[in-house]
């Protein structure tokens, strides 16, 4: 009979393997793992409170503060009119008494909010603490989980993870730094315009039912940080006129109207180079629109805060010649209609010469901006409610009725084609749509309707 122990040491366990040999007969071999079994329970405990995490926190939760503060300040903003009324009441204590009871409520509102907002606070901070307990339970467990990873596979996930995130970064950045999504498309790769389905977003801005006419939506071509912006328009003087473009670090926060940041054009409203009409669009860190007073394209540089133009053609139609609309509204300042789409930035306008037809430029990006090819048309503007474009096919709508929006109407750039028969559906949320302009990165409509904001998925075929 022979017998050999062979011991073996590596990293982290210790094994040992005794094999015995009997003459004539088979060999049997005993091994012997000096590690401790791994604990599967702590894991799956891990996991368990890992996910009971998730759950306990909501997107609702982390937005409660942020509705309570916007709530408050505009109780307070609505009971300082209320004591301004007061203060300048002259009618002989007549309706003094009715406006201090009117201010009692709005401060007992206030109260109440405010109230809701401490209680509010303080769970959070409790939850706060909870979770922050719990994170650092796991974690000493996961470390202590850690030392069963006897060919460190944890680490080498984390560095994979690092890795692609790191990649993931530079893609997202040359992204961003590109050209448009599709460069100089002449067909859309996505196939042809189709559809458009119902309304993904359908909210107020923080500017209420004030200001009617306005347009808002993405940078199809964003500056380096700013991919997930938005930037919104409402033209705040005589529903004509704007000086400033507002920007929003995502939707909830412009639907929720908290911490914009505000891009100055000029300190008066309306003067030279303000904003007229709806229809304005973002391109490149740049805002295009109609120049005040004039047949003109304005470019503000949103880094620079500064205004470049250049002229349409000479008789091309401004305040309020050519204007969209249908038989019941006529929507003011509408003479130029600005649209984006994978190749850049568009104008589309008329003049008497065309016979109001549509005149559509190209504008070639710079500082400042100048026209580009142009294309005539059969469409008469004032027939139109909006105009968009997409790949570089000119899209037009009309007002069927207070529910439903038409497209109705392309002409295709490369091919001078001209459609009257697309008979694509928009389902409306308002009566009216200001404005409609088409975003290359997300392949979205956004609306600005009656005071509202929506925004519709184009569907390609």
């Amino acid at each position: 009979m022979e017998s050999s122990v062979l011991s073996v040491q590596t990293a982290t366990f210790f094994l040992t393997l005794f094999s015995q040999c009997v003459s004539g007969k088979d060999c049997v071999c005993e091994l012997n793992i000096l590690q401790e079994p791994f604990p599967m329970e702590n894991l799956d405990s891990i996991l368990t409170e890992a996910s009971l995490c998730n759950r306990s926190i909501t997107l609702t939760q982390l937005m409660e503060v942020d509705i309570l503060m916007l709530g408050v300040q505009r109780r307070l903003d609505q009971l300082e009119k209320s004591v301004s009324v007061l203060e300048n009441e002259d009618d002989g204590d007549l309706y003094g008494a009715v406006t201090l009871r009117i201010i009692e409520l709005e401060l007992a509102e206030i109260l109440e909010l405010a109230a809701k907002l401490k209680k509010t606070f303080s769970l959070h901070k409790n939850l706060s603490e909870s979770m922050a307990t719990k994170l650092q339970n796991m974690t000493d467990c996961m470390q202590e989980l850690e030392a069963f990873d006897l060919l460190h596979e944890v680490n080498k996930q984390r560095e994979n993870q690092r890795i692609k995130r790191e990649l993931s970064e530079c893609q997202h950045e040359l992204q961003a730094t590109s050209l448009p999504p599709t460069p100089r498309p002449r067909r859309c790769p996505q196939g042809q315009l189709v559809n458009v389905t119902s309304a993904k977003t359908y909210s107020l801005t923080q500017y209420g039912t004030s200001y009617v006419y306005g347009a808002w939506g993405k940078d199809p071509k964003p500056a380096p940080g700013k991919e997930d912006m938005y930037w919104l328009v409402a033209l705040t003087s005589a529903n004509a006129y704007a000086n400033f473009v507002r920007h929003y670090s995502s939707l909830s926060t412009l639907t929720a109207g908290i911490r914009p940041v505000d891009a100055t054009i000029a300190s008066s409203n309306p003067t030279t180079n303000t904003i007229i009409g709806p229809n304005v669009v973002q391109y490149g860190d740049a805002l295009y629109y109609g120049c005040y007073n004039t047949p003109s394209v304005c470019r503000f540089n949103i880094s620079t805060l500064s205004v470049t133009n250049t002229p349409l053609p000479q008789n091309s139609g401004f305040n309020n010649k050519f204007p969209f609309g249908h038989l019941e509204v006529i929507y003011k300042y509408t003479d130029l209609d600005f649209a984006t789409d994978e190749s850049g930035v568009w104008v589309v306008y008329t003049a008497p010469d065309n016979f109001g037809n549509v005149i559509l430029s190209e504008i070639i990006e710079g500082s400042p901006p100048s026209l580009g090819r142009t294309w005539r048309t059969s469409l008469h503007k004032r027939t139109a409610t909006n105009t968009f474009m997409v790949c570089g096919v000119l899209y037009a709508t009309r007002f069927l009725d207070k529910q439903m929006e038409e497209i109705f109407y392309s002409f295709d750039t490369e091919t001078s084609e001209e459609r009257y028969d697309l008979r694509i559906h928009i389902k409306k949320m308002q009566t009216n749509i200001q404005s409609l302009n088409y975003s290359p990165r997300d392949r979205m409509l956004y609306a600005y309707s009656d005071a509202y904001i929506i925004s519709y998925d184009a569907v390609f075929q």
